[in-house]
Order: C-alpha cells, then sequence, then structure tokens
C-alpha cells in the first residue's frame, strides 16, 4: 500500500555505515554474484511474458485468480519445488518451497499480485512479483550448485492494497513458522534504499444513532445523530494542533444523515485513519480519537458505536540484511540513480504496509528501488506509474531486484553465524522500536 513515494533521509548515530561504493564491489568479488547475474539473465526471455500477463491483467485484492495460475504454473516448470495452490484457506495465497535436504537456514520471499480498483498496477506489484520469484529461483540453483544448506519459500501473498493483508492472514495461519528472513521489494521512481521505514495506520469508523423528530415542529423531542458526528469532527480537528510531525489523522463525514433538511437527524457515521511512525503512537492516537468521538456523543446525548481496524504495523528493517542487500546491489555495477543512501540512512516512507507486520515477527527487508518514471513522472497509486510499472524497462530493474536478494539470501545460507547476526540485530531493533 505504498502510495506515497515520499521520504526524508535521517542518519541515526547507531546505525552501521554501508559501503555504496561500487569500485569496492566488482562482480567477482561478491560470493556468488556473477552467478546469480547469469542465472536470472538466463530466465529473463521467460519472466518478461509473465511479469506482462500480470501487469495487463490487473485483480483487486483477493481476487488474483488470474495471476495465481500464472505464478503457480510457472513455478511448477521448475524442479525441487513443490507448490501448493489456495494456500492457508486462503483462495489467492499459493505457496512453493525447495528444501535443500540439509538443516540451516530458512529463507522466505513474498510475491505480491493485486492491483488497484479502477487504476490497474498502479503500485507495481507485477514487479514485486517478478523480482521475488526471479530472487526465489535463483537462491534455489546456488543453493543446489555448492550444496548449501537450508529451505527457501516463497510466498504469494495476496491483498495488499487495503485494511486485511494477506501477510496477515498467513501469519497467522503459520505460513511463517520457523522462516528466518522474510525479503520483498517495492518499486517507485525517486529512491533506491533496503532500509525503508514505512508507518503505522489504523482505521476508526463510528456510527451515532440518536432519535428523529421534525425540525421545526418539535426538534426539542429528536437527539441529533448528526450534530454528534460534527463535534467529534471538530475535536479532532482541533487535535491535530496537539499532535507530533510524524502523525497523520484524516476524518470523513460518510453518512451525514440524508438529504432531508427538516429532520432531526437520527443517523450519522464518519471513518478516521490514522497514521504515525510506530504502532506504539499510532496506540496514543487512537485513544485521543476514540474520546473525541464518545465526547460528541456525551455532547448530545447520541449513543456511539466506534469499530477499530488496526490496520498495518511500521515496517523496521533489519540493518544486517540491509547491509548484504546494499553490498550486492552495488557489486552489480552500472548502478542506477539515485545510489543507495551511505552511512546507514533510513528512508522514510509515508506509506504502510503488511510487510510491516512481518518485520515485528521476524528479520525483513522491504527494499524500495526506481523504476523509469511514466511521461508525466507520477508517483505510485497514478496512471502514470501504471504506465511505467508496465515497461520493460521497469521489468529490467525488477531483474536486478531480484538478483540482489537473490545474493542476501545466499550469503544467509552459506556463511557460518550469519543468521544468528541477523536475528541479534533484529532484537536489537525491536527493543528500541518498544521503547519509542
Amino acid at each position: 500500500m505504498m502510495e506515497d513515494d515520499g521520504f526524508i533521509l535521517v542518519p541515526r548515530p547507531d546505525q552501521v555505515s554501508f559501503d555504496t561504493d561500487s569500485s569496492q564491489h566488482a562482480n567477482h568479488d561478491v560470493p556468488f554474484l556473477s552467478e546469480i547475474d547469469s542465472f536470472i539473465d538466463n530466465l529473463s526471455d521467460k519472466l518478461w511474458p509473465l511479469n506482462k500477463f500480470i501487469h495487463q491483467n490487473p485483480e483487486v485484492a483477493y481476487q488474483e485468480h488470474k495471476a495465481h495460475k500464472a505464478l503457480t504454473e510457472y513455478m511448477l516448470k521448475h524442479s525441487g519445488w513443490k507448490v501448493t495452490p489456495s494456500a492457508h484457506g486462503i483462495p489467492t495465497a499459493w505457496i512453493a518451497l525447495f528444501d535443500t535436504g540439509k538443516p540451516g537456514p530458512f529463507l522466505s520471499f513474498n510475491a505480491e499480485m493485486d492491483a488497484l480498483p479502477n487504476l490497474g498496477h498502479a503500485c507495481g506489484h507485477n514487479l514485486i512479483a517478478t523480482a521475488s520469484v526471479a530472487a526465489a529461483l535463483a537462491t534455489a540453483h546456488i543453493a543446489t550448485v555448492h550444496n548449501l544448506p537450508g529451505k527457501i519459500l516463497l510466498l504469494g501473498t495476496p491483498g495488499e492494497e487495503g485494511l486485511d493483508g494477506g501477510k496477515i492472514r498467513l501469519l497467522n495461519s503459520g505460513a511463517y513458522k520457523d522462516v528466518d528472513i522474510t525479503l520483498i521489494s517495492h518499486p517507485g521512481i525517486l529512491n533506491n534504499s533496503p532500509l525503508v521505514r514505512t508507518t503505522a495506520f489504523a482505521r476508526l469508523e463510528a456510527e451515532y444513532f440518536g432519535q428523529a423528530s421534525h425540525a421545526a415542529n418539535s426538534p426539542w423531542k429528536g437527539i441529533n445523530a448528526l450534530d454528534a458526528l460534527v463535534s467529534a469532527y471538530n475535536s479532532i480537528s482541533m487535535l491535530r494542533q496537539q499532535t507530533m510531525p510524524e502523525d497523520v489523522i484524516a476524518i470523513s463525514i460518510v453518512n451525514g444523515g440524508g438529504e432531508t433538511t427538516n429532520v432531526i437527524h437520527p443517523y450519522a457515521s464518519g471513518v478516521c485513519v490514522i497514521r504515525s511512525s510506530t504502532g506504539s503512537r499510532v496506540d496514543i492516537l487512537i485513544e485521543k480519537i476514540k474520546a473525541c468521538f464518545n465526547a460528541g456523543a456525551e455532547a448530545t446525548g447520541a449513543k456511539v458505536e466506534i469499530k477499530l481496524i488496526k490496520g498495518y504495523q511500521d515496517h523496521v528493517p533489519n540493518r544486517v540484511l540491509a547491509e548484504s542487500y546494499t553490498k550486492y546491489w552495488n557489486g552489480l555495477g552500472n548502478i542506477p540513480e539515485p545510489r543507495i543512501p551511505g552511512c546507514g540512512q533510513m528512508t522514510y516512507v509515508k506509506a504502510s504496509t503488511d510487510q510491516g507486520n512481518l518485520s515485528h515477527a521476524l528479520p525483513s527487508i522491504n527494499t524500495s528501488f526506481s523504476i523509469p518514471p511514466g511521461p508525466e513522472g507520477g508517483m505510485p497509486h497514478s496512471k502514470d506509474f501504471e504506465i511505467a510499472a508496465g515497461r520493460y524497462e521497469a521489468f529490467e530493474r525488477a531483474l536486478r531486484v531480484g538478483k540482489a536478494l537473490a545474493g542476501v539470501a545466499v550469503e544467509v545460507l552459506g556463511v557460518e553465524g550469519k543468521r544468528e547476526e541477523v536475528w541479534r540485530g533484529w532484537r536489537g531493533d525491536m527493543e528500541m522500536v518498544w521503547k519509542e
């Protein structure tokens, strides 16, 4: 759901320093990179039609039946993969598992598939699927050729564009049980970065129930539900004055009581969406917004029912995995602009994703990558970006991302102690987040 590609780069003193100088990482100096590079290049003729098919057949959340069929059929063509369609009770979710047969790290890649209503693949999920499929296949190939231990899991994760993301459903159903790391990417036009922090969000839906009466003859007999909602709306608007810079509170009146003007309105409803930098901050704002909704009811005598939809957690990237990604990305040479920020700088993105929930359960990176913009330079969630996401140049960029993600995975599989290093970093990051 990364509809906003805006970001701020803010260095923190405790962050590791990433080397972003490509001259330090020639292709042959980075383990297995030449083989990954060649393997994915050899897949491109088959992956391009798959990528194009998904882009040209957009399907909204949990309706990704064509993409589900195309991706599972493609994975079934590769030996060693056990493919399960409609996995974990979700019709358009799927999993593909590759087991080397030797105990070792358990890695996962996520392939998003859903499109936006009326905008098609204006968020580039066709490119996300392509990058993850390429990375998973390359990782399995290197593991086989070099006798590396472990398992590789590729998950088709539906429904990211919404309030009830498929990754959350899969997480709750045990799909990520025993998984050590989870990897994904997301296209935009502004930045390349493996250290992406997204926002957390929640949604509050409020319904007010009053008492109808004639507005001219006997208004005193009524209880105005619309007044209750307007009172809450104004209270929330005033609350914004004392919120923090990273807080975003958006409220709308969904039902203002109908078109009749000579009636005290017995019903009204509104929706408030809250975003902030962390889930804990969103929880604080939820209580403040609830108080405003309840105050509207108290002031007018109406009854209020409030429904909370928790939405997505903020994404917390793993710095050890991000450092590995940077090494492989730069090692490919011909580095596209903009460069990955140096000094371990975080990329703060205003949007939200269900990958954030995964990052609170296990180490994750949700690397952002830049594709050549459309004719109008439009951001994600615009028709212009939908055009850009369907071009071959964007597909080529997704393959590059797949190569770097495969490098991260192979390093975790092949370097003794890397998995433990990643988890130490994750525990340290979580301790910081929980204190915020």
